[in-house]
């Protein structure tokens, strides 16, 4: 397999949902937003972009376009290759950004009302992914390849839940208790 051309964890992951069945760029974005989106995005730009590259590399072939344009594409046994010894590799180390704690650090100088508005902003975008995730997690319940997707899942659900609890300590910290 050392003739296998090296992808990225995009072309990866990529190639991983297009082993379930053929795929637009549109749907390997939604479908990506939808396992692990708030771990790892993947943009339409990017997926269309990362598609053209697999395609030149025979990774992945562009099957006829459908109505509206669009054009699903399907692995091939190179693109499969390619992904086994993708997904078996050693995964880089994580890169985790959040915003919100950016404005954390320089609370100091943000208005206080604002600061609790900005905070509240946080909560219910956590709450709502939280709310996702558990409608994701009773779904799969009982279906077939769940396992990865439920191990998936449970972190996103853990964060979230982990995120609230520290969004309802952080006045506290901050010395802004209420």
């Amino acid at each position: 397999m050392a003739d296998q051309p090296r992808v990225s964890a995009t072309a990866g992951t990529l190639l991983g949902l297009l082993t379930e069945r053929p795929m637009t760029g549109w749907e390997l974005v939604a479908q990506a937003k939808d396992r692990v989106g708030n771990f790892w995005t993947i943009q339409r730009s990017q997926a269309y972009r990362e598609l053209g590259q697999l395609e030149k590399a025979g990774l992945v072939i562009a099957l006829p376009q459908q109505e509206r344009r669009k054009r699903p594409y399907e692995i091939t046994d190179a693109g499969q290759a390619a992904y086994l010894d993708w997904v078996r590799q050693v995964p880089g180390d994580e890169s985790v950004r959040i915003p919100f704690l950016l404005t954390v650090s320089f609370a100091d100088d943000v208005p206080s009302e604002r600061f609790d508005a900005l905070l509240e902003e946080q909560r219910r975008r956590h709450r709502e992914r939280l709310e996702t995730y558990e409608g994701h997690w009773a779904t799969l319940q009982g279906t077939a390849r769940r396992d990865a997707r439920l191990a998936t899942l449970a972190l996103g659900i853990g964060y979230e839940r982990a995120a609230l609890d520290w969004l309802d300590q952080l006045p506290t910290y901050l010395g802004r208790d209420r």
